[in-house]
């Protein structure tokens, strides 16, 4: 049996987890087992872990008895929740709380909790500016997180807090890239304002997350919010010409008009986004790119990016 210490990562077969479980397969040092938990052990995605070399062991976050058989013996645990496959902020908020306790009672030595900010500490419920969304939240897919924040500090094992940026993935999956219009012109049209947008490729956030985990007891008690690159609207445009090889003009809506497009979860995104230029010096400085770096020196740019994924990105 391999003496070396366990990492166990929720989420194994998405984009924050999967990116770990990788990571740490792929560290030349190995130093670490990795312990990929997962609701579907019989998955592809399952298997394709088992056959790389990770212990896959079932865990259901909705299931807290679950969890802590699943972090027993673990020294580390990689906690992250998906607001998308529900959007329910108050599921959210108990599948965190779950984690939380259970990390403390398997005896986790350090728990990594992938979280966003509580964006109703600066536009509290009552403030007109943003539009309250299912009763008590402006931001619910952030909200729940930021707020689970005080149950980790309270109730896990000891804790580092990891803060993403937006995921360039989404031009690709979730609606969010450019489109060519009834004149045949190729449009991006984001929300950001005159700021700029940090961004990260998904696989790089969970290098950073192993970042974390080597260093240790250095970062316990530490936020840290990691980006690949800050762009502007028109600097993401123009990385997609030169991608896509053809013309992607940036067309810069107000989020009222962004949270009219009507799809799934567009007025939560169209709150996202203007919290994010309403206070976008700060959100940028909470995600620093230096420091994501030095967590994992592999950063990707954007451009780079692009270079092994302009192929995916849908612009119909």
């Amino acid at each position: 049996m391999s003496d070396k210490k366990t990492i166990a990562v929720i989420g194994a077969t998405g984009a924050q987890g999967g990116g770990l479980v990788r990571a740490i397969i792929a560290d030349p040092e190995r130093r670490f087992a990795v312990r990929a938990i997962t609701r579907k052990t019989d998955s592809d995605k399952a298997r394709a872990l088992a056959a790389a070399g990770a212990e896959v062991v079932a865990g259901d976050a909705d299931d807290p008895a679950s969890l802590e058989r699943a972090f027993a013996g673990a020294h580390g645990a990689f906690l992250v929740t998906n607001f998308w496959e529900h959007f329910s902020p108050e599921r959210e908020l108990n599948q965190a709380a779950a984690m939380a306790r259970a990390t403390k009672a398997a005896g986790v030595a350090h728990a990594v909790w992938s979280t966003l900010e509580d964006t109703r500490l600066d536009f509290p419920l009552d403030d007109p500016r943003l539009k309250t969304l299912q009763g008590k939240y402006k931001v619910p897919h952030f909200d729940a997180k930021g707020e689970a924040d005080a149950v980790f500090a309270a109730e896990a094992a000891p804790t580092s807090y990891l803060m993403a940026a937006f995921y360039w993935e989404n031009f690709i999956f979730f609606g969010q890239g450019p489109r060519k219009g009834a004149d045949g012109n190729v449009v991006l049209a984001l929300p950001l304002g005159g700021g700029k947008l940090p961004g990260i490729a998904a696989e790089d956030i969970g290098k950073c997350a192993y970042g974390i985990f080597k260093a240790g007891t250095a970062m316990i008690g530490k936020t840290v919010g990691v980006s690949g690159e800050h762009l502007s609207g028109g600097e993401i445009a123009a990385g997609l010409s030169r991608a896509l090889n053809e013309t992607v003009d940036y067309v810069a809506v107000k989020p009222e008009q962004y949270r009219a497009f009507g799809f799934p979860g567009a007025d939560d995104l169209g709150n996202m986004f203007q919290f994010k230029t309403d206070f976008n010096e700060r959100y940028r400085a909470a995600r620093d790119v230096n420091e994501a770096r030095r967590l994992n020196p592999a950063l990707q740019r954007f451009d780079d990016w692009l270079r092994d994924n302009a192929k995916r990105i849908p612009t119909g």
